[in-house]
C-alpha cells in the first residue's frame, strides 16, 4: 500500500493531531476511527470519512501509529514516531474544528440561555399552585404526590441550567472535561453529605433531561 497523500486528502498532520486529542479526551483506549472523525467534524459516511481511514492506514505502515483493540473494539493510537512528528508541527496552526466536549459545553450553556425564563415560569406555577393546595381543604395525598414530583423536576431544571450557566467552566483542550459531581465547597461537609450532594448533581451536563417535560431524577443504579 503506498503511503503518498492524494493532493485533495485530510491532511496527515491534522488527523494526528485529531487522534491527539482524543487521546487527552477519552479515558479508554485505544480510540476508533469514528471518534477521530468525529474531533474532525467529518460525517461517517462520506468521502472526507474514507479518506481519513486510508490515512490512518497510510500512517500505520509509516510508523506513526498503532492499531490494537480494547473490549472487542478496534482502534488507533499515536507511535512514539507520531508523537515526535506532531512535535515538528507544533508551531504550525493545525486548523482543528471545535473539540466534541466544548461542543458539548457550548450547546448545553446556549440551550440553558434559551429554557431558564421558561424554567423559573414553570417552576413559579407550580409554586402558586402548591400555595393554594395549602388553603384548599379538599387537596387529597395524591394531589400532593403529584405537585412533588413537579417541585421536584422543575427544581432539578433549574439546578441544571444554573449549573451550566454559571458553574461549568468552560473546557480547556489540553485535558478531558469530566463532570465528577464534586465542588470545592465540599469540603466543608460530611462524607455523608458530600455523597448526598454528589448524588443530586447527576445528570447536570445533559438537556435531554431537562427537555423532557416528565424528565426526573436520573436513575443511579
Amino acid at each position: 500500500m503506498s503511503t503518498k497523500q492524494p493532493a485533495d486528502a485530510i491532511p496527515d498532520d491534522l488527523i494526528l493531531a485529531a487522534l491527539d486529542r482524543a487521546l487527552r479526551h477519552r479515558s479508554r483506549r485505544p480510540v476508533p476511527d469514528w471518534v477521530i472523525l468525529d474531533h474532525l467534524h467529518i460525517p461517517r459516511r462520506t468521502k472526507e470519512a474514507r479518506q481519513v481511514r486510508t490515512r490512518l492506514a497510510a500512517l500505520m505502515m509509516d510508523g506513526s501509529l498503532e492499531q490494537s483493540r480494547a473490549h472487542g473494539v478496534g482502534g488507533w493510537a499515536l507511535t512514539a514516531r507520531g508523537r515526535r512528528r506532531l512535535r515538528r508541527v507544533a508551531d504550525v496552526a493545525l486548523d482543528l474544528p471545535e473539540s466534541p466536549q466544548h461542543q458539548e459545553w457550548r450547546s448545553a450553556q446556549t440551550l440553558a440561555g434559551q429554557e431558564i425564563e421558561r424554567f423559573r415560569e414553570s417552576l413559579r406555577a407550580t409554586l402558586d399552585e402548591a400555595m393554594a393546595a395549602l388553603d384548599a381543604p379538599g387537596t387529597s395525598s395524591d394531589d400532593w404526590f403529584a405537585l412533588k414530583d413537579r417541585l421536584e423536576r422543575d427544581a432539578r431544571r433549574i439546578a441544571a441550567v444554573t449549573y451550566c450557566l454559571h458553574e461549568w467552566a468552560e473546557p480547556d483542550d489540553a485535558r478531558a472535561d469530566v463532570d465528577d459531581r464534586t465542588d470545592p465547597s465540599d469540603q466543608a461537609y460530611s462524607p455523608e453529605e458530600r455523597n448526598r450532594r454528589k448524588a443530586r448533581r447527576a445528570g447536570r451536563r445533559n438537556p435531554l433531561l431537562w427537555i423532557s417535560p416528565d424528565a426526573g431524577p436520573p436513575d443511579l443504579d
